[in-house]
């Protein structure tokens, strides 16, 4: 998993409440267990009509926003199932953050899982990144991770909150896989162990 330090991007305002995982990546594309691919899917029925073709007003279909990496959000976003695929999809199409005013547990813990940095700040403030991001690609927001703070293009600083182990982890690149071979010699000893002791098993 690429470590998270710092990032200063464009940020895509979506406003909407109760972003559900459906609407970040419909049922339709879930067949897959790659992590990589989905991003081509974000948001499918908000970006294309039942042709395929783009629809001109969705925030990511843009031109200022196509590069997005930060996506300012309404609140409770990533509701509904529990489907990994979504934050799969949204760091496929290189969205590295989301702020927003709440976020669904489940789809928060695997934001940490793949990557990704989910940041809570309170209404006003996230009213005031909506505001900044709305100001298309010159305005640019950056993140510090080991300062936790979010800093808008015109100087105002934001601290946001974050689990100190889900913070190391991304600081450190490190997957739950990642986080299980940093104890590799631990298991083996304990299996060797175990396998003197009960050879029967």
């Amino acid at each position: 998993m690429d470590k998270f330090t710092t990032l200063t991007g464009v940020a895509a305002p979506m406003p909407l409440v109760n972003i559900d995982t459906d609407m970040i990546i419909p049922k339709q594309f879930l067949k897959t267990i790659l992590r990589s691919g989905l991003g081509k899917n974000l948001f499918d029925e908000m970006r294309f009509d039942d042709n395929g073709n783009e629809i001109p007003d969705f925030v990511l279909n843009q031109p200022a926003y196509r590069n997005a990496q930060i996506l300012v959000a309404g609140g409770n976003f990533g509701c509904g199932s529990s489907r990994e695929h979504a934050p799969w999809a949204l760091a496929d199409f290189g969205i590295r953050v989301v702020i927003s005013t709440s976020f669904a547990d489940i789809f928060y813990g695997n934001c940490f899982k793949n990557g990704m940095l989910p940041i809570v700040l309170p209404q006003d403030q996230v009213d005031i990144l909506m505001d900044d991001a709305g100001k298309g690609a010159n305005a640019r927001i950056a993140v510090d991770l080991e300062a936790q703070t979010v800093t808008s293009s015109d100087g105002q600083e934001f601290h946001f909150d974050i689990d100190p182990f889900k913070k190391h982890c991304l600081l450190n690149g490190l997957d739950d896989i990642a986080l299980t071979l940093a104890k590799v010699s631990a298991i083996d000893t304990f299996e060797a162990q175990a396998t003197q002791a009960r050879p029967w098993v």
